[in-house]
């Protein structure tokens, strides 16, 4: 600690794709010396384009500079908390899509000069594992984060996440993304969602690709064989629309729990902590806790508040990394779209 505080509280700004989310986090230091967390709020803003249609880093930058001071008032209010009563602003740093990060990081930096309040630049992938962490209660957990933007299996040692297997290319939920588009399925709440969704009525399953190279996984040639598939077999009447959906998602998790299996063996883990957006997937959730039961082992996810991306993820890893005297100056508060997760000194856990 670098002063003798007992409550802190972070301001949390996330706009690393669409996604505009902002959080106010506050700690309080126990007698014990423990912290308790308190969620004082956590809204968020969803651009969303017509089916069929992706997000582009210039419209995506124009959408967060549209809502954000609104809704960095709105958290301020439904948290009761003023600027006076800050000591951290935290902002995503990184990776994520260059428009959209710099848009929300240049308010961030606006407003800690305004105020005169200290910065925080926070990974987005060291955001998702301390909120889901803080959340589950999971102590020292292999963690699969799985997102629209990246695939990493990861574990904690010596001051580091240290990643042990990784997408190869696209990430996962850039895949079902995707294939949404193909299928033209609506983008509201989220095209995975909408996968999922269509995944439950599937009843045939198509083989797929299987493509697991060591602790690594690779997404583009199977996303590419289905595509395919679905312009041939379902002019033709050969399966449905749910019956690809169904097949691409077991065929796309069984790679990740493979390698998950691994990552738990090798470091002799019994606890998954699931992050990230397509960590909502219920569908994923189950097949994990089947292969964790089968280890005795236990399953931490979290809801859609805090697995899609959220500022109060961005306010909780800021904050402990402030209390161990953590700044970002503002000639150091650039974004990069490449910020891996194994880049950050997480000074903060023995």
């Amino acid at each position: 600690m670098t002063t003798q505080k007992t409550v802190y509280v972070a301001l949390g700004l996330e706009g690393s794709a669409n996604k505009l989310g902002i959080g106010v986090m506050r700690h309080t230091v126990q007698p014990d010396g423990s912290t308790k967390a308190d969620v004082l709020s956590n809204v968020r803003r969803t651009y969303v384009t017509p089916p069929g249609e992706g997000f582009l880093p210039r419209e995506t930058a124009q959408h967060h500079r549209e809502h954000v001071v609104a809704l960095v008032k709105e958290a301020l209010e439904k948290a009761n908390v003023g600027r006076r009563e800050l000591d951290v602003i935290c902002f995503t740093q990184g990776p994520g899509m260059g428009a959209p990060l710099s848009s929300v990081a240049l308010v961030a930096r606006t407003l800690s000069m305004l105020w005169d309040v200290p910065l925080v630049g926070v990974n987005h992938c060291v955001g998702h594992i301390e909120m889901g962490r803080e959340i589950t209660g999971a102590s020292n957990p292999v963690v699969l984060y799985v997102s629209g933007g990246n695939t990493q299996v990861i574990a904690y040692s010596e001051r580091r996440y240290r990643i042990f297997g990784e997408t190869l290319d696209i990430a996962i939920g850039n895949c079902l993304d995707r294939f949404a588009r193909v299928l033209k399925l609506p983008n509201d709440p989220s095209p995975g969602y909408n996968i999922e969704q269509a995944a439950k009525r599937g009843q045939k399953y198509i083989e797929l690709p299987y493509s697991v190279k060591g602790m690594d996984m690779s997404f583009s040639g199977i996303l590419s064989h289905i595509e395919a598939l679905a312009d041939t077999m379902l002019s033709n009447g050969e399966c449905t629309p749910e019956d690809l959906c169904f097949s691409l998602q077991e065929t796309l998790f069984a790679m990740l729990i493979e390698c998950t299996e691994r990552a738990m063996a090798h470091v002799g883990s019994q606890e998954v902590l699931i992050v990230g957006g397509v960590g909502c997937n219920l569908r994923l959730q189950e097949m994990m806790g089947q292969m964790v039961a089968q280890r005795n082992g236990h399953v931490f996810a979290t809801d859609e508040r805090f697995c899609i991306d959220n500022g109060i993820m961005i306010a909780q890893a800021g904050l402990l990394a402030y209390r161990t005297g953590h700044r970002t100056p503002i000639e150091a508060s650039t974004c990069t779209q490449r910020f891996r997760t194994d880049q950050v000194y997480v000074a903060w856990r023995d």
